[in-house]
């Protein structure tokens, strides 16, 4: 009985399972690549998998990874490029919730030129006139941003992967750690909950509260939270400005001139799952 349900349902077809006969003869690994990442391995502890690390190793896209990206179920929920990350990463210790965004960035870029190739092909908005066209992205060439350690902005670096720096005007010694794409979602959350509620955005200092560790070594979260709410805005810029110069990224830009106006613009690749499925 149970055999005949296994033929009517296709239970054997759907099994990885092959007879070693074949398995001989055939090799079905995915081949794998290696990604140059952003941050070089700045900004990951001691324990981190990638921390002193320059590269990552990600498996070749497969049919399946297409199912993961093209699931209406996990695309509403926002899941599906997570799933489909962490099912390519070749070291499962990795978890995608702890990449930097530029390291999350060049692995996404790198899957998707290996998967469909270099030219990104799809429809873009004039910022001006709102006229659709055709327009290509070259994924060759990706735009990598590292992590400056500027003396401009008195920044050292510790053995956790985090930073301190210096603001001239209280001279506190303030620990920065770089955000990851879960606190990206977070603070995304965030926004679209305070517009839907019509509530005050607090960009800024939700920003200043996830990427500040510690002030003068004191890690309570009240205590941040204080300091951050009387933070003078002299000492609130410098720390955004030393945040972006330490902060690792990777883009990918084309300068667009629109067939229908002919506003030339800096055009950038936004890094969701559309990226994978550019006519949905």
């Amino acid at each position: 009985m149970s055999r005949n349900n296994e033929e009517r349902t296709g239970a054997h077809e759907a099994s990885d399972a092959l007879p070693k006969e074949v398995t001989k003869n055939l090799d079905f690994v995915a081949p794998t690549e290696f990604v140059e990442l952003p941050s070089r391995g700045r900004g990951y502890g001691e324990g981190h998998p990638l921390h002193g690390e320059e590269v990552v190793e990600i498996r070749f896209m497969t049919a399946k990874d297409e199912d993961i990206l093209s699931s209406e179920t996990l695309i509403k929920k926002g899941l599906a490029i997570e799933r489909f990350m962490q099912n390519i990463l070749v070291d499962k210790r990795i978890k995608t919730s702890t990449l930097l965004i530029g390291d999350r960035n060049a692995i996404i870029i790198a899957a998707r030129r290996s998967g469909y190739g270099a030219m990104y092909e799809t429809r873009v908005m004039c910022p001006d006139c709102g006229e659709k066209s055709q327009f290509t992205f070259d994924l060759n060439e990706p735009k990598i941003q590292e992590s400056i350690i500027d003396e401009k902005y008195n920044i050292s670096t510790t053995n956790k992967g985090t930073f301190i720096v210096i603001p001239p005007l209280t001279g506190y010694k303030i620990e920065l750690r770089l955000l990851t794409g879960k606190e990206e979602t977070h603070l995304a959350e965030r926004m679209r909950t305070a517009k839907k509620k019509k509530q005050q955005e607090s960009i800024i200092s939700d920003q200043l509260r996830l990427m500040i560790v510690s002030v003068e070594g004191h890690d309570d979260q009240q205590i941040l939270n204080t300091y951050v709410n009387n933070m003078t805005t002299q000492d609130s810029r410098y720390l955004r400005q030393a945040f972006k110069a330490i902060t690792p990224d990777v883009r990918v830009a084309e300068d667009f001139e629109c067939p229908s106006c002919g506003l030339e613009q800096e055009l950038e690749v936004s890094f969701g799952a559309d990226f994978f499925w550019p006519d949905r």
